[in-house]
């Protein structure tokens, strides 16, 4: 029970430690990262990218198993997780709320145990990073996940611990669903390609770097957005 406390404790100070600032710009940027809205930019890049290196059919059965793979993770966070252990967030717990630094009044719904933009992103980024096999993009899918994450704590609507636990279960699920959809629709399919061109799994790297470039380009636009919000 003593432990139990102590880690409480050490997840609530962490928590009033890295949450909010007084800086109109950090707020700005931190709520419009934390917007899925604000990376359609993205999804629309893996639009094209599926579809120029698999086949329709391919390219269909690889978004029906991402959009698979995050109802699952979502409904298992949101829909069963957060309702049973019934643990409030940081913005809402009556022993904290008031300490805790809430940027423009948002405070979300009442339990946040365990973070869905954790489990979401982090799922999403182990997925590809296992699609993909480009390592340079995969180091920036999870750094993306993490700072999502950290929006998260940084707005005050989760603790430390429901992104360390939410990051670990994106993990583990990203990667069985991966096993899945390998076991069910590739296993029997020649992925090597002689070309140094293309990744291990059949990627053009061109197109992975084009996406990199993509994904570096967004946080340049949002933040010169957030900029422009600080300064009106």
């Amino acid at each position: 029970m003593h432990l139990f406390l102590s880690i409480t404790d050490i997840d609530r100070d962490l928590t009033l430690a890295l949450n909010g600032s007084e800086s109109i710009f950090w707020n700005n940027l931190m709520t419009i990262f934390t917007n899925t809205f604000s990376w359609s930019l993205l999804i629309v890049m893996l639009l094209y990218i599926f579809f120029r290196n698999n086949s329709p059919k391919d390219a269909i059965i690889i978004l029906l198993t991402i959009a698979m793979l995050v109802f699952v993770m979502d409904r298992f966070c949101s829909g069963f997780v957060k309702p049973t252990v019934a643990r409030w967030r940081p913005s809402c717990d009556p022993d904290i709320m008031y300490l805790v630094d809430v940027v423009n009044n948002y405070r979300s719904h009442k339990y946040g145990f365990f973070s869905g933009h954790a489990s979401n992103t982090m799922c999403v980024a182990m997925f590809l990073s296992w699609l993909f096999r480009y390592r340079k993009l995969s180091i920036l899918l999870f750094v993306w996940s993490s700072i999502a994450s950290y929006t998260r704590i940084y707005l005050g609507v989760h603790y430390v611990g429901d992104i360390l636990v939410g990051t670990a279960a994106g993990l583990l699920v990203g990667y069985l669903f991966y096993r899945l959809y390998f076991y069910l629709f590739k296993r029997n399919q020649q992925t090597y390609r002689d070309s140094e061109q293309y990744t291990i799994t059949g990627y053009l790297k061109n197109d992975l770097d084009l996406f990199i470039c993509v994904i570096i380009f967004n946080y340049l636009l949002l933040i010169i957005i957030s900029l422009f919000l600080g300064i009106r």
